[in-house]
């Protein structure tokens, strides 16, 4: 029987999965100890602030612990199970009291096998051994200290040197100020330009102490469990809010509307269906929609763009990825079909198929919420006439459908019942301003009213 030891268990640390995220939420353990695993195994799903993903183990081996359990966040980098990969299955056995420790294995030269996320582990350097006995630095100190004070050479404690660099000892000398004297705010204990400022900063006279009204103590708030539920905001929800609120204090958002006839493009949509180019695929109001957006946009290219903050420009993509607003269990997320401005009308509805079914599985990616440059959200699927939607960061447009309804509308001099729906176009009135939005926003109402023109101005 083999027998585990500390040299043969790996230790599988929460990785990334989403460019730069800190954290992220065991959801569910596919193994338990014991278990053998295999290179490539999902041994679990993590949410993140962006998406629910499985994670593979990337060794082979027998589970040895689960550090955590489900419904844990857990920080990147964090060890989430630990693995025996010396190829036993039993179980760990303790070592003999007078059994000597094994010598840890020693790392070849040269360079090492990089796990992807994770980095290099770190190496441990030998130094050779001084010559004499050595003295520890406490003794040494305390010696010192107390012959200073026994025999009247020296101050009762002795001052060690102020950590500054020299341009801030140059600063502290101009200004007069006495280094042993500043509180220091840097790492390390480093005085900085801004630690000398302040000490050379006019002391301000102390103000008069008034006596404050005593306020009674806060009230404890106790909540009834039977008459409420408190749901905790973390993962997607968390994300989703973060966005949105940076999104509506960051970027001037304005809304436009039109209310658009689109009869002749609910007519397309069921001739689509009976086609045979489109059998099998998804074909509704939404995919002439997204096609209409993306002619609009190829006739006013500068609606896609986005704003760069830190260098003051405004960046116009020569491309489109198309986010499309899913409503999943997890909360509200926007993966974006890539380089949408290049497919056809049947690769169009196949992608938007594709993406819409992976949202409500809760398996869309994190790289397929990232990189959008307009976005679309259908809020007539809820019965909703329209909205004004909230700008997705870094986009500069979002398109808002209504519901489609039949109403009665003036048709060729009369009055007949047409399906009508309503459109809201936010912009960010940084880089967009009205004359833009409007063209877009015409445009887009024009070929849901003629849907010929896909064909003409495409």
């Amino acid at each position: 029987m083999t027998t585990m030891t500390e040299a043969s268990v790996r230790e599988f640390k929460m990785p990334d999965v989403g460019e730069g995220l800190t954290e992220a939420e065991i959801l569910k353990w596919y193994v338990q100890p014991g278990d053998t695993v295999t290179d490539g195994q999902v041994v679990c799903e993590v949410e993140t602030a962006k998406a629910a993903v499985e994670l593979p183990i990337p060794y082979d081996g027998v589970v040895r612990e689960l550090h955590f359990p489900e419904g844990t966040t857990v920080d990147v980098g964090t060890s989430i199970i630990a693995v025996d990969v010396s190829g036993g299955t039993a179980a760990p056995a303790p070592a003999p009291a007078e059994a000597a420790p094994e010598p840890e294995p020693e790392q070849p030269q040269g360079r090492q096998p990089v796990l992807v996320g994770y980095g290099v582990a770190a190496s441990s350097t030998k130094r050779r051994p001084r010559k004499g006995p050595a003295v520890p630095v406490q003794e040494a100190s305390a010696a010192i200290q107390t012959e200073l004070n026994g025999h009247g050479h020296g101050p009762a404690a002795v001052k060690e040197r102020p950590l500054a660099k020299p341009p801030v000892r140059k600063l502290a000398k101009d200004l007069g100020v006495d280094l042993t004297t500043v509180t220091p705010t840097g790492p390390d204990g480093i005085i900085t330009r801004e630690d000398v400022h302040a000490a050379a900063a006019p002391q301000k006279a102390p103000e008069p102490v008034v006596a404050a009204p005593v306020t009674p103590a806060p009230a404890v708030v106790t909540y009834d469990g039977a008459r409420e539920t408190r749901i905790p905001v973390k993962g997607v929800r968390k994300a989703t809010a973060a966005a949105m609120v940076g999104s509506a204090f960051t970027a001037p958002h304005v809304t436009e509307f039109v209310t658009v006839d689109v009869t002749r493009t609910v007519k397309l949509v069921e001739e689509l269906k009976q086609d045979k180019d489109m059998q099998g695929l998804r074909v509704n109001p939404l995919l002439l929609i997204a096609k209409a957006l993306l002619v609009a946009i190829k006739r006013n290219p500068d609606i896609n763009a986005s704003w760069d903050e830190a260098n003051q420009e405004i960046v116009v993509k020569h491309y489109v990825n198309l986010g499309i607003a899913a409503a999943t269990p997890r909360g509200l997320i926007v993966p974006n079909i890539k380089d949408a401005h290049d497919k056809t009308l049947p690769q169009l509805a196949e992608s938007l198929g594709e993406l819409v079914s992976t949202a409500r599985e809760g398996k869309t990616s994190p790289a397929a919420m990232q990189g959008g440059t307009v976005t679309i959200t259908n809020v007539g699927v809820f019965g909703v006439d329209t909205g004004t939607p909230i700008l997705n960061p870094g986009e500069s447009a979002i398109l808002a459908i209504g519901a489609i309804k039949l109403q009665p509308w003036v048709h060729k001099g009369k009055v007949k019942p047409r399906q009508v729906t309503t459109l809201a176009l936010s912009f960010d009135h940084r880089l967009v301003d009205g004359e833009l939005g409007s063209k877009v926003l015409a445009d887009v109402a024009a070929i849901l009213e003629q849907p010929k023109r896909l064909i003409t101005w495409a």
